[in-house]
């Protein structure tokens, strides 16, 4: 996902109201629990005991996991007891990388699917777009989310002429959905000042059709001249707060529906989500990651990496950008585009200089550098700003964030496992961005999303989905990490499957681990926090194609029931 802060990533003031330091500590006792779970299924994610058939939960955390007997033991009056009849529990799923965008899906134009696979036609987007534009003044942008070029029935890339004949007199935007390319019609290129002459910016390209005409599709630092074209919709203070608070609560719910109870949010209105915490609509814990103003008065302020309680948090920084896209095809890499004529290596996005400044800066601040680096010259990139950091300031443990590390080789393993790097590949791609996969070819995808390779060499890989470039169901991303098969039957880079226990570890414990949580939640362990899912069928029982269809029958975070089908 493009890491430039954009007008609906609302930063928010840096209150830290509810904010505490301290885990509770207390010892249960029999009659103690407010819950109690038996006849499970229970993987744990503790190598001490994998599987267990009931636990016990008070003030909010395990407090006896084992078999019914032991758990029923802490049960008293007041207890409520579920009889799991047989289903399976896992620890509660953790994405650290997520672009929360509850008020796009809440308010503006969605033309393609957020939450999985389904194909749309052009005419669907402009209909869609044509509906907003008559609801809307002369001159102000009509923009349409959630757009994935290779989910069109019509086969054929979306072009200016297409969003023209939405309208002439409004500035039109179609966002893709892996946020680092956009589509404009003329109106929008008129505004901005583009025209078929405008040479491409450091780390980004004006798209042209073979005769040289812009044909609508920008990428990467090209989108920043829009910025300012055109106008937008002004709210009052009041407005505005009320859209975050529902978004970020309608967020939250998405969330809890498909078993996420810790995210990693990538910037976004963090008054809102301190705002939904208190009225008890936050029904997942934030790891928070900031960028802009948040994070200038974190470094002013001493306000490091950690601060916070169980429920917010701040974690690493916002990821920074290196380079471009994976699923859009910009990311910076090695060796050429396979077929691009001109050769075309993607885009780097800032200078290893800058890269290195940035880096230092936040290292020495005490807070988790987080970069965005896709291909292979931007994971070395990254790398080398790691290096140059911990060498000049060591620190024990840094964790050192790398989001999406996607292209990777022997050396850039070793590299990463030597500064103790986290990688956070995408997880439902594999899945879902299988029809992308041959852009790229074989010999390539055998050295992307690199779970199998990272797990060999010790490294704690966890989970990001990347939402809204990429769904966030978990058990969608399972699937794709176990088997490399998407939805179209097509298989890339089976070299790097991994186990389904593996991948549940990636998407649990490894998460919690990579935001320094890993002794407070991530395994079902007595003392942890009792963060868990109940699902309709053993993720790792059934056969390794039917994982995604399994269902979740009840999230629980922190020992309060937040979603049941």
């Amino acid at each position: 996902m493009r890491t430039t802060a954009n007008r609906r990533e609302v930063l928010g003031g840096l209150g830290l109201t509810g904010l505490g330091l301290a885990a509770p500590s207390f010892a249960a006792l029999p009659g103690d629990a407010d819950l109690v779970v038996r006849n499970a299924r229970v993987h744990t994610v503790d190598d001490r005991q994998p599987r267990a058939t009931a636990f016990a939960v008070a003030d909010g955390r395990f407090v006896a996991v084992g078999d019914d007997d032991t758990a029923m033991a802490f049960a008293g009056k007041r207890t409520q007891v579920i009889d799991a009849k047989g289903q399976a529990v896992v620890p509660g799923f953790i994405d650290c990388h997520n672009h929360a965008v509850g008020e796009v899906l809440l308010y503006e134009v969605i033309v393609g699917n957020p939450f999985d696979v389904e194909f749309f036609t052009i005419q669907s987007i402009i209909d869609k777009l044509q509906a907003r534009a008559a609801a809307v003044p002369p001159g102000q942008w009509v923009e349409g989310f959630f757009f994935d070029d290779t989910k069109i029935s019509d086969k054929r890339a979306l072009t200016k002429a297409d969003l023209d004949r939405v309208s002439t007199t409004h500035p039109v935007m179609v966002l893709h959905r892996g946020g680092h390319t956009a589509y404009y019609n003329s109106k929008a290129f008129a505004l901005a000042g583009v025209t078929d002459a405008t040479p491409n910016p450091p780390g980004g390209t004006f798209d042209r059709d073979p005769a040289g005409k812009l044909n609508g599709r920008v990428t990467d630092n090209a989108n920043d001249v829009f910025e300012k074209a055109g106008t937008r919709p002004v709210f009052s203070a009041a407005e505005t707060e009320r859209r975050g608070r529902d978004g970020a609560a309608h967020m939250s719910k998405a969330f809890a529906r498909y078993g996420l109870t810790s995210v990693h949010h990538q910037g976004g209105d963090f008054a809102a989500l301190q705002a939904i915490r208190a009225r008890g609509d936050l029904l997942h814990r934030v790891s928070y990651e900031s960028t802009g103003p948040m994070l200038d008065a974190m470094i002013a302020n001493g306000i490091k990496t950690g601060f916070g309680d169980d429920w917010i948090r701040f974690g690493a920084t916002f990821e920074h950008m290196v380079d471009g896209s994976f699923s859009e095809r910009t990311m910076a890499m090695s060796v050429p585009f396979p077929g691009r004529t001109p050769p075309y290596y993607g885009n780097v996005a800032q200078s290893q200089e800058a890269l290195n400044a940035w880096v230092e800066k936040v290292h020495r601040a005490g807070i988790q550098a987080n970069c965005h680096a896709n291909g292979d010259v931007a994971i070395g990139m990254a790398l080398t700003a790691y290096e140059r950091a911990q060498k000049l300031y060591p620190v024990a443990d840094p964790r050192f964030k790398i989001t999406h590390c996607t292209l990777v080789n022997d050396d850039l393993v070793r590299r990463i496992k030597a500064v103790g790097a986290i990688p956070a590949p995408f997880t439902s791609y594999a899945y879902y961005n299988s029809d992308k996969f041959g852009f790229y070819g074989e010999e390539l995808m055998r050295n992307a999303m690199a779970f199998r390779s990272f797990l060999d060499a010790g490294i704690p890989v966890c989970a990001g989905s990347d939402f809204y470039p990429g769904p966030f169901a978990p058990m969608m991303a399972m699937q794709g990490m176990v088997t490399r098969t998407g939805w179209d039957g097509q298989t890339w880079g089976a070299n790097q499957r991994i186990t389904p226990a593996e991948a549940l570890r990636v998407s649990t414990l490894n998460g919690a681990h990579a935001s320094f949580e890993e002794a407070s939640k991530g395994s079902i362990i007595t003392g942890k926090l009792a963060d868990f899912v109940m699902l309709s069928d053993d993720p790792l029982g059934v056969a390794h194609d039917k994982i995604k269809d399994i269902k979740v029958v009840r999230t629980v975070t922190g020992g309060r029931t937040v979603y049941q089908a």
